[in-house]
């Protein structure tokens, strides 16, 4: 069978990475034909023996088109026809806290239109827990096949192997065992990307109070959104890491001793982890009333501070140990909601239910 993957448009990541892995593991290398999207500006993060088609090329679209199985965690946003007995699984890439496709406030005049085209190829959906499956079908107007089963990409967080993932990536980074890592991901804004002309891309968090402030003890990972990736200039300091590039965020959630973020779906993944997350909601009241809306008001359950200033992200950095204690038991309800699949194990589960459908299919 050819199995093709797209993972945010061209990445080595997420969702599809696992699945790959998974099946690579179990299978062994001759049984299928996998074959890779890929974004030339994310070349590097491929493994050496992962064939490759460039995304968006004719090569890419004679891929999609002669795909047994195609395994992506966004939209496949191409034209290209759907073989009848091919099976598309999308697995998505988050829990929807702010709202998402149909739902949104606004977007750009036939975006949606376009992306629902994707949408009615799909065959199967991954929903990361119960909360989420009633919200992914409004949104994407989608009545066939949802497994809820967890996120194959947060296996990662599980593996019996991960405290030496974690040392590994590190060192990887350069980061000596007594530093705190602070893993800073925002979410995208709406307008900062689909806004007439372009609206400048600022990032709001004071890179360089933090390297004044906490930089001898603590270093900063900085991942943007992949809709944001390069439009933020160098970073050079010792205590500062632009990850961005970096093939996949499950290994930087290992790597991390805290996740400061904002209305992102890295929340309900780090929240596997144990380790605190802090909320830099500077812009929450324009987010939620106007820019995208939220699914449920989040501030009353948050597994953490909401905190409007870089000062106050500071400040709570200084003492982790009593932002745990004081969020101890809204954290541990926020992980009974949206990470009770998650036991390392959701990979096997989604590959059953793919070869599931692909079996009833083709009978």
């Amino acid at each position: 069978m050819k199995i093709v993957y797209n993972s945010f448009e061209g990445r080595y990541a997420d969702n599809p990475r696992a699945l790959y892995e998974a099946l690579r593991a179990r299978d062994g290398d001759g049984r299928h034909e996998h074959l890779w999207l890929a974004d030339p500006a994310h070349a590097v993060g491929f493994p050496a023996d992962v064939q490759t088609a460039a995304y968006g090329t004719p090569e890419g679209l004679d891929a999609l088109q002669s795909a047994d199985i195609l395994i992506a965690n966004t939209h496949t946003d191409v034209v290209w026809t759907k073989r009848d007995d091919a099976v598309y699984l999308q697995t998505w890439h988050g829990t929807p806290l702010k709202r998402i496709h149909w739902d949104v406030m606004w977007a750009p005049e036939g975006r949606l239109e376009r992306l629902s085209k994707d949408v009615a190829r799909w065959d199967c959906l991954i929903s990361p827990n119960q909360t989420s499956t009633p919200l992914l079908r409004r949104a994407f107007r989608y009545d066939r096949a949802v497994v809820e089963t967890g996120y194959p990409r947060n296996d990662v967080l599980n593996a019996h192997d991960r405290d030496e993932l974690r040392a590994a990536l590190r060192a990887e980074l350069g980061i000596a065992d007594d530093k705190t890592v602070v893993l800073y991901a925002p979410t995208w804004r709406d307008d900062e990307v689909f806004a007439a002309g372009g609206k400048e891309f600022r990032l709001a968090f004071d890179i360089d109070a933090f390297t004044e402030q906490l930089g001898d003890a603590h270093v900063l990972l900085l991942r943007l959104h992949y809709m944001l990736t390069g439009r933020y200039g160098p970073v050079e300091h010792p205590a500062v890491r632009d990850v961005s590039f970096h093939p996949d965020i499950g290994r930087l959630y290992l790597a991390a001793d805290v996740l400061v973020t904002d209305y992102s779906s890295t929340m309900f993944d780090f929240a596997i982890t144990g380790r605190p997350i802090l909320f830099y909601t500077y812009d929450l009241a324009d987010y939620q009333g106007r820019l995208r809306g939220f699914y449920f008001d989040f501030a009353p359950d948050a597994p953490g501070p909401l905190l409007d200033t870089t000062q106050g992200v500071l400040d709570a950095l200084r003492d982790l140990d009593a932002v745990s204690e004081r969020h101890a038991e809204r954290y541990a309800v926020f992980r009974e909601r949206f990470c009770h699949l998650e036991d390392g194990h959701a990979s096997e589960r989604v590959l059953d239910a793919l070869f599931a459908e692909v079996e009833e299919l083709r009978g």
